[in-house]
């Protein structure tokens, strides 16, 4: 009696973090949804031509999209808000073990999770070392875009891991050079992420 008397507050429990985190994702993406539509469209296009389309097609698409609205907040608010990077690094993490599993893809899973794990702790170190150039929003992004790039190839995570400094390396020369930014301008890394990220899948699914 006691067991059943709990289970309607777990319930209720569980029915109100689905509407408070949905409410939190709202607030962070509504204000740039005009922004985001087009974006997060254009995401989805890319993600089933770069994954085959297979059984990665759902994965990398939730990635996608939720990059591409991550990449527009960012890009104004210098900020990657948990409430959505979090919630999409779990659902990536679970269909992408749904495709091991149909597409007896245990070696890449294992890939996927060591990749994603060992960018993290590479974007930690960078945020411990320069807390100023490197946000922890960035440090729990590269978690997922490991994951993502790893389940691929080594070669695609190397790629990922490098091309978002080259790039955003040669947009702050680019600003700096026509006087639009100076060396004390903050500029958003996570649309160079998950740029970077994107560019390396594609090489990937041209030249795999």
């Amino acid at each position: 009696m006691g067991v059943d008397a709990g289970l309607p507050s777990i319930r209720s429990m569980d029915q109100g973090r689905t509407p408070a985190l949905a409410g939190r994702v709202a607030q962070e993406l509504t204000p740039y949804r005009a922004a985001i539509v087009p974006a997060a469209a254009a995401a989805l296009v890319w993600a089933v031509w770069a994954s085959g389309p297979g059984w990665s097609t759902p994965a990398l698409a939730v990635a996608a999209v939720a990059g591409a609205a991550l990449a527009v907040v960012d890009a104004q608010t210098h900020r990657l808000p948990d409430a959505v990077v979090l919630p999409t690094t779990v659902v990536v993490a679970l269909l992408l073990g749904v495709a091991a599993v149909a597409a007896d893809g245990r070696d890449a899973a294992v890939r996927a999770a060591t990749g994603g794990g060992l960018l993290c702790l590479a974007y930690l170190l960078l945020h411990l070392t320069h807390r100023s150039g490197l946000g922890l929003g960035d440090v729990k992004l590269a978690g997922l875009l490991g994951m993502v790039a790893s389940w691929y190839d080594w070669q695609v995570l190397w790629a990922a891991a490098l091309l978002p400094f080259l790039l955003g390396g040669a947009v702050a020369v680019a600003l700096l050079a026509s006087r639009r930014a100076t060396r004390t301008t903050a500029i958003a890394f996570g649309p160079y992420m998950l740029l970077g990220t994107a560019v390396a899948i594609s090489w990937w699914h041209l030249i795999g």
